[in-house]
């Protein structure tokens, strides 16, 4: 299903063909993100994936733009925990070219002290905006207790202090040191063929030599008490979030994660959704989520909740947490469960764009991918027990992480804190 060749420098290649598409998806990962960054330059990697897009050795900024949506293409970038990609979307007739375009930012970005000035602006007012909004802000305070001193736990654009200081020069050694052949994976999806992916790859990237070894500090997975975060705001609505340290990305009970996941707040269906917006009316979002990383990872409830009754709120998440620890799942819900699971999965596997991120990113965290198929076979051996012994190791009073921003009452926090007592 999956083609995947490796350059002499270690550089990773992975595809997949899909002949009868029209358009070719291609992503040209560097295996940083946030996690990597000492203090003094946290928010390097988004800095840096900003600075690309102004411009090349051989493409201005407009040109990287005009080259790909003028062919009604689309071209973006994301900075994550773990990994930066640069991808485009094109028909496939404007493959080469676009590929041109895409190492060319990922190996010749100019990097100017005019444009990292000028851009620092952008960040530092990006950074004011997800302050302002508390859905945001609430998820940065549960981060900080889930990895409490720990890059993990600290946001991905960095802060104001370090963004405010972080010059060209600590943006041009950040990008020599992390964006060498060893640390770099393209993958593509759609009308492509593996060979000329990889005649277009080593033409632009066997020249170099580079190879490094890139690690991270560890992030520690234990905790002995729950730790609270509450942050008054005059806002209409109180944004919650409680979080359990999790499984890492390669944790064989992932899929018994998932699962649960799907069951407790991943849709409409779920549990939560039921009891904490439509039978009593609480909320207008309410979900849940995880982290999967390296070493770590979380399990995530999160939801905006009615000001005057976030107690009530509170406590009916945590005894739905609870129920669901000491009480198997019927085998309908798990059957429902897993049958969401592999059909969200499939239907974003029919996107060009969406199958390159998923050959993508497994290449850069865990140097392998896994096919659908063998997906589909563990997710279908997920059992009763399976789920409800993970709901146990997450849903332990000494493992939450309780964040809040809201214009909360004394009263309230004081209800809210014997939860966790």
């Amino acid at each position: 299903m999956y083609e995947r060749s490796e350059l002499n420098n270690k550089l990773r290649i992975i595809s997949h063909t899909m002949k009868d598409r029209d358009s070719v998806a291609i992503g040209v990962w560097a295996g940083v993100g946030g996690r990597y960054e000492e203090a003094r330059i946290k928010g390097a990697a988004h800095f840096l994936e900003h600075i690309v897009f102004k411009g090349t050795k051989n493409y201005s900024c407009r040109a990287i733009k005009e080259e790909i949506e003028g062919v009604g293409g689309s071209l973006n970038a994301f900075t994550s925990e773990e990994c930066t990609c640069y991808f485009a979307k094109v028909p496939t007739r404007h493959a080469q070219k676009t590929f041109d375009i895409l190492s060319d930012m990922i190996l010749q970005p100019v990097i100017s002290k005019k444009d990292v000035n000028k851009e620092r602006g952008v960040i530092l007012e990006e950074i004011k905006m997800y302050h302002d909004l508390p859905q945001h802000l609430v998820m940065d305070f549960l981060e900080g207790l889930l990895w409490t001193q720990h890059p993990l736990g600290q946001n991905i654009a960095g802060n104001l202090e370090s963004v405010g200081q972080m010059s060209y020069h600590d943006l041009r050694q950040f990008h020599r040191y992390f964006y060498v052949p060893s640390n770099i994976v393209v993958s593509a999806c759609g009308n492509i063929s593996h060979e000329k992916l990889r005649r277009l790859t080593s033409k632009k990237f066997s020249p170099l030599t580079q190879e490094r070894d890139i690690a991270c500090a560890p992030a520690t997975n234990q905790q002995q008490k729950p730790k609270i975060k509450i942050f008054p705001k005059a806002i209409e609505q109180m944004h919650i979030a409680l979080g359990s340290l999790g499984l890492h990305r390669q944790h064989p009970d992932r899929y018994a994660a998932g699962v649960l996941n799907v069951i407790l707040g991943g849709n409409m269906s779920s549990r939560l959704f039921n009891e904490v917006r439509e039978k009593r009316g609480l909320a207008y979002s309410i979900s849940s989520g995880m982290k999967l990383f390296k070493d770590t990872g979380a399990f995530v409830v999160r939801g905006g909740v009615h000001n005057e009754k976030v107690v009530e709120a509170v406590d009916v998440i945590l005894k739905e947490l609870a129920r669901i620890s000491r009480t198997a799942v019927s085998s309908s819900e798990l059957t429902r469960a897993k049958d969401y699971v592999i059909g969200q999965t499939l239907l974003g596997l029919e996107d060009t764009a969406e199958h390159m991120f998923w050959i993508g990113e497994s290449i850069v965290a865990t140097d392998k991918v896994e096919t659908f198929r063998a997906m589909i076979k563990k997710i279908e051996q997920v059992t009763l027990t399976d789920v409800q012994k993970v709901a146990r190791d997450f849903f332990q009073i000494q493992r939450y992480n309780f964040a809040l921003v809201g214009p909360v009452t004394q009263e309230q926090e004081g209800r809210i804190r014997k939860f966790f007592l």
